[in-house]
């Protein structure tokens, strides 16, 4: 893995869990608009919306650099349109990038001819 492509999967993987975060929150607020006075709503949904377009951007960069399939790209974007989901693909963007790490160090000390 190169430096570019594992600087995008990174910035997938910063992103990520924010956006998961704020999409709770937003959910949150929108529950407390209904039922209080409260209403962070348009705050929320600028921070979330502003975290969720530099997920797809992040997203569409490693995709184009990590030469996803279309089924783990697809995974990736799902993800990022469920509440919880920026959870899970920034633990799954971890363990690919710490394998990445393996499988780099095994070449260069000549365990593996890949």
């Amino acid at each position: 893995m190169d430096i570019k492509t594992a600087s995008a999967l990174r910035r997938l993987r910063l992103v990520s869990a924010p956006e998961a975060v704020s999409f709770l929150l937003l959910l949150l607020c929108s529950v407390l608009k209904r039922t209080t006075d409260f209403n962070a709503v348009p705050v929320m949904g600028m921070v979330h919306g502003v975290l969720f377009v530099l997920y797809v951007i992040f997203w569409a960069d490693a995709w184009n650099r990590a030469k996803w399939g279309p089924r783990t790209a697809a995974l990736y974007f799902v993800l990022s349109v469920l509440p919880t989901g920026g959870f899970f693909a920034e633990r799954k963007l971890k363990r690919e990038a710490e394998n990445a790490v393996i499988a780099s160090r095994a070449r260069t000390d000549g365990i593996v001819n890949a």
